[in-house]
């Protein structure tokens, strides 16, 4: 008969997820996880299966965090403009509410261990999948709705914008002035009129 978690998986999720993004994968030991989640090893290891394990869902958790944002900004958008900008304007508040400089976890996470582990990068490519195609919906309506022009397919604009956008959040480490971010946004979005 499999044990009974004893503890909330959320806050413990949430807490080696300040781990993780403190340290990045590799500079992260079992005992920091131990620290931060106030499990022992052997709860870690029966509730996760491993630190890999913990990572990707670590990483899922996360996403589902921005994904809400996302869908909450997009919701209050009235058309693709508005879409795009809520977007870009959530990865500026995210860049000036980062005190520690820490970057975004699925960015640092790219940069890391990508090239280093199969399952990340399974992870990695349906994190950029799924978002692509999300710029592809908006610039697609906002093609149809003649806001956007057509020089390029709404394919390469989305791979444009999700490009631009991690250079925003890598931008965004070491610039966080507001006025800096939002003008090169202006400059990201004028490539659409």
């Amino acid at each position: 008969m499999p044990k009974v978690e004893t503890f909330n998986r959320n806050t413990v999720l949430q807490k080696a997820t300040e781990v993780f993004h403190k340290k990045g994968y590799n500079g992260t030991s079992m005992q920091d996880l131990v620290d931060a989640t106030d499990l022992n090893r052997s709860s870690i290891y029966n509730s996760f299966g491993s630190k890999l394990n913990m990572f990707l869902e670590v990483l899922s958790h996360y996403q589902s965090i921005y994904g809400n944002s996302f869908s909450q900004k997009l919701a209050q958008s009235y058309n693709a403009t508005e879409a795009i900008e809520a977007i870009f304007d959530l990865y500026i508040q995210e860049i000036i509410n980062d005190n520690d400089r820490k970057g975004c976890l699925v960015i640092n996470c790219k940069s890391e261990m990508t090239n280093q582990e199969p399952l990340i990068k399974s992870f990695m490519e349906k994190n950029q999948d799924r978002m692509i195609a999300m710029l592809e919906d908006i610039v697609t309506k906002g093609q149809m709705e003649k806001i956007f022009n057509q020089n390029q397919t709404a394919s390469q604009y989305a791979l444009y914008l999700f490009s631009s956008i991690q250079g925003l959040r890598m931008t965004g480490i070491l610039n966080k002035n507001e006025n800096d971010l939002r003008n090169l946004t202006r400059t990201v979005l004028k490539v659409l009129y």
